[in-house]
């Protein structure tokens, strides 16, 4: 018997196998089944997709055999990666010099008398296995067989790589889960810091101007008027982020029943609206199971920015519902600013910001419709837009329905 050489690439074949992430992985159905159709077309009662390790070799996928592994200086397939872009074929090892005196040859139960090995590498050529086929008596493929296992070996390889990378994207998404966890408690923890300080801005200025409000005269007036001004925007700027990060539990709260008309009354009166204002409801009341809390959050962002962004001398909503066994459907359409088409891919992003400044001339902070988006996402459903610069924007978006 002679030992197989050592490849002379083997550090970096022994750092693709390792990098593939399939040794000693469970049992995968789509691995077996292509061992079973390999045994079924070569006519060979045993199947093999071996993976050849630094010591051993084991075995990913079986079929017409128990055993696990064996020591990689009896394996067939360690001789087969020598030749990686080849099919090794031994149709009697009894009188082949490599494994004439080989233990599975030798052995009394189930000899090994018949290997055909196709190599099986990666993306990089690196030979990390085979794709083979045993028989316990002599055995010979024909060219179809021959054409049939390199075929399944290829198969083989691209599970190998989908599998790679799906593990990949696997470990990609832990970390952007992490990192995201790690950002959502800064911004909390940085956001309920600065919300105390911010009121104590707030209030300062309010007093300073009630008391000595004549002795600092107009400019000093402005400066006062400037400073509250920023503090109102940081706190609502604030209030936003904390709003965006907490969509998720809002979103894993329990449903209830509720009137549908109901919720947008009890958002409107929040909204305190003072301008020349129409709101159309849906016409009829209609009770609905959902998430009553994520759903008001997403109707006093839509509506807020009906409402901010609107230069018509008359603000114009109109509101609509209806429903299918599987989804709950609204729409919000106004008579507003508008949103330009080169912005419209964008407008979900979080901090993007359409328009300098609102109907009252203030900045906002683009993160309304970033919550309005995660949080529709988050109850299964669809959020699109359709607008038109100076005539107005509609929203509509959708929920999945619990069954």
């Amino acid at each position: 018997m002679l030992r197989p050489a050592i490849p002379e690439n083997e550090s970096q074949r022994l750092k693709a196998l390792q990098d593939a992430n399939i040794l000693y992985t469970p049992t995968q159905e789509e691995f077996d089944n292509i061992t079973q159709l390999a045994s079924f077309i070569c006519k060979t009662p045993v199947s093999l997709i071996s993976l050849v390790g630094e010591h051993e070799q084991w075995f990913k996928s079986k079929y017409g055999t128990d055993l696990c592994t064996s020591d990689r200086d009896i394996s067939f397939c360690s001789h087969a990666i020598l030749n990686p872009e080849e099919l090794m074929e031994v149709q009697d090892t009894r009188l082949d010099k490599r494994f004439e005196d080989n233990p599975f040859v030798l052995s009394e139960n189930d000899p090994v008398l018949y290997y055909a090995g196709m190599p099986l590498k990666d993306v990089n050529k690196m030979a990390l296995g085979t794709l083979c086929v045993i028989d316990t008596k002599p055995n010979k493929l024909d060219q179809d067989q021959r054409k049939a296992l390199k075929s399944l070996a290829k198969q083989v390889e691209i599970l190998l790589e989908l599998n790679r990378k799906n593990d990949y994207l696997e470990n990609v998404k832990k970390e952007l889960n992490d990192h995201n966890a790690m950002l959502k408690d800064f911004a909390g923890v940085v956001s309920h810091d600065m919300k105390m300080p911010l009121a104590n801005m707030i209030i300062t200025a309010d007093i300073l101007k009630a008391k000595f409000g004549e002795k600092l005269g107009e400019e000093g007036l402005s400066y006062l008027k400037n400073l509250k001004q920023a503090g109102l925007r940081l706190s609502g700027y604030i209030n936003g982020i904390l709003d965006h990060y907490e969509s998720d539990s809002i979103a894993a709260s329990n449903n209830e029943e509720f009137d549908v008309n109901h919720l947008l009354e009890e958002i409107i009166d929040l909204l305190n609206i003072t301008e020349d204002c129409i709101i159309n409801l849906p016409e009829e009341n209609i009770i609905i199971s959902s998430n009553r809390a994520a759903l008001e959050q997403i109707f006093l962002n839509l509506l807020g920015n009906s409402l901010k962004y609107n230069d018509k001398p008359k603000i114009k909503i109109d509101i609509e519902f209806s429903q299918t066994p599987d989804f709950y459907y609204f729409s919000v359409k106004d008579n507003g600013i508008g949103i330009p088409k080169e912005k419209e891919d964008d407008i979900f992003k979080l901090f993007t910001i359409v328009a300098k400044s609102d109907r009252s001339g203030n900045k906002g902070n683009g993160i309304g419709l970033s919550t309005v988006k995660r949080l529709v996402s988050n109850l299964g459903g669809n959020l699109k837009m359709k607008s038109e610069v100076g005539k107005g924007t509609r929203f509509n978006f959708s929920i999945r329905r619990k069954l």
